[in-house]
């Protein structure tokens, strides 16, 4: 059941000062790298139960004044039309939807940087869009070595070959649409530019996960690590920081291992290095603000769960090749998490046994379990949502929230002229239906008003689910799963 465990105000407060401070360590002026997602961070929200989807943004405004944003985007990933699989669009897309978001914010966006830039046809193309837009672009270039060749890279051949960013505040935000998109080299060409220059500057990262100062195992970790899978990060001790203070913090791989040649490269520009270990770049704070740590941990284990069959769903789709689900069953081993901390799984499948049909089941917040079964004119996941809703509103089981004769007419249209070959309706269907019947009746208005109760409930399907469905859950907030399996034998499925 969800449980609230983590102080979103204090956060917000606390990041922003954290922030403020780091920008006066380094004399006013500080390049930030914002790693992870800045809009709908519903990972973060999970795992850390009160969290806000939209933290990383509200905090960012309180810095407004102060703040511009530089978009880095890899040209490389730009000519090969790469896709943010949580969107379903292209990164040079979601490079004007995050500019357009940032402004919805009332903050700045500077400029944009086409990194690792050798003349892509599709990146030349682009610059000139974003340029016909009124919007300021720059071009840093490939450099030889990189990262190890630390001479050439701290050198006019290297970071003093790629296009001085011009900003105006004195916190500069280099985020991108995905992972890959130069964010740290961006960081980094720019103070040699401006050591160069005479300007001091300085460099830091922002990554919620891994919460640094929460135990390598703990859940919250475990959780950014099965969701990282297909990247092979790997949480870890950081001795760097052990070394050097005797304390124990987490870090990953990635950060770790290149930390000696980041410090190198601050040795090249400043003749020393702020930071003795990759865990002093970060500026998070999220661990400082939780206050139940078991609604912490219960939160994280279920991540855990749904990203493991979600990695099931993927390799049965043909999307992955399963190693992700086995990274991420190797984790739930580690911890003694099997699907009986999911009690919704069960439920589906045994309500599935039980019809001899695909099952939902769903577990509302305050423990109850709800089912939905296939039948003629419903699929199960809509029948749940139904049934769901009268359970909220207090409705006898037996009663029809809609109509068969409201529901039999859409049926035939789905099939008989518009050629669905499914008869059942989806939920974006379903929900229509009621919103008209709760025009003139009283019990399908109760059961609508009802539908604000359903976020944050657990849900499991017994097969996977159409797109348009798993879309409208995600919507409702219902935290869903299914099993890696299709209602039907077919070899293509929409």
């Amino acid at each position: 059941m969800y449980r609230i465990g983590f102080d979103n105000e204090k956060y917000i407060r606390k990041q922003s000062e954290h922030i403020r401070e780091r920008i006066e360590q380094f004399g006013g002026k500080l390049y930030l790298e914002f790693g992870g997602k800045l809009f709908d961070d519903h990972h973060a929200s999970r795992v850390l139960p009160g969290f806000a989807p939209d933290s990383k943004i509200r905090m960012l405004v309180e810095l407004a004044a102060q703040a511009e944003i530089v978009i880095a985007i890899n040209a490389a990933d730009i000519e090969k039309n790469k896709v943010r699989g949580d969107l379903g669009i292209t990164y040079d897309q979601d490079t004007l939807r995050l500019i357009d978001a940032f402004r919805d914010f009332n903050l700045y966006v500077g400029s944009v940087v086409l990194t690792r830039y050798t003349g892509q046809p599709a990146a030349a193309a682009f610059q000139k869009k974003l340029e016909s837009l009124g919007l300021r672009v720059y071009r840093h270039y490939p450099i030889e070595g990189y990262p190890f060749d630390v001479a050439r890279i701290v050198s006019d051949e290297g970071y003093g070959a790629n296009e001085y960013i011009e900003t105006t505040r004195s916190l500069v935000v280099v985020t991108a649409p995905g992972p890959g998109s130069g964010k740290m080299a961006t960081c980094l060409s720019q103070l040699y530019h401006d050591n160069k220059r005479g300007i001091r500057s300085g460099y830091a990262k922002f990554e919620t996960f891994p919460v640094f100062n929460l135990p390598l195992k703990h859940p919250v970790n475990l959780a950014y690590e099965a969701a990282t899978a297909d990247l092979n990060d790997v949480n870890m001790i950081d001795p760097f920081h052990l070394e050097a203070y005797g304390e124990t913090a987490v870090n990953y791989n990635r950060d770790v291992e290149i930390f000696p040649v980041v410090k190198a490269m601050f040795d090249h520009i400043y003749g020393s290095c702020p930071y003795q270990s990759p865990t002093d770049m970060g500026v998070n704070m999220a661990g400082y603000c939780i206050f139940d740590d078991e609604a912490v941990r219960e939160g994280a284990k279920d991540e855990i769960l749904r990203r493991y069959y979600r990695a099931l769903c993927s390799h049965r789709k043909g999307e992955s090749d399963g190693a992700e689900a086995d990274k991420i069953k190797m984790i739930m081993q580690s911890i003694g998490l099997d699907r009986a901390s999911r009690p919704v799984i069960d439920a589906a499948l045994a309500k599935a046994e039980e019809t001899g049909a695909p099952a939902v089941a769903l577990q509302l917040t305050d423990g109850r379990m709800v089912t939905g079964k296939t039948s003629k004119l419903l699929g199960a996941v809509s029948a749940m949502l139904l049934n769901a809703l009268k359970t909220l509103a207090g409705i006898p089981r037996e009663v029809d929230l809609i109509s068969p004769d409201i529901l039999t007419p859409v049926s035939a249209l789905k099939v008989e002229r518009l050629g669905n070959q499914n008869p059942r309706l989806h939920i974006d269907e379903v929900l229509i239906a009621l919103s008209i019947c709760a025009v003139h009746e009283e019990t399908a208005r109760r059961a609508l008003d009802c539908l604000g109760q359903l976020a944050w409930c657990d849900a499991h399907s017994t097969v996977i689910l159409s797109q348009v469905d798993e879309s409208v859950l995600k919507k409702l907030g219902i935290q869903m799963t299914c099993e890696p399996s299709y209602q039907t034998k077919k070899l293509y499925h929409r």
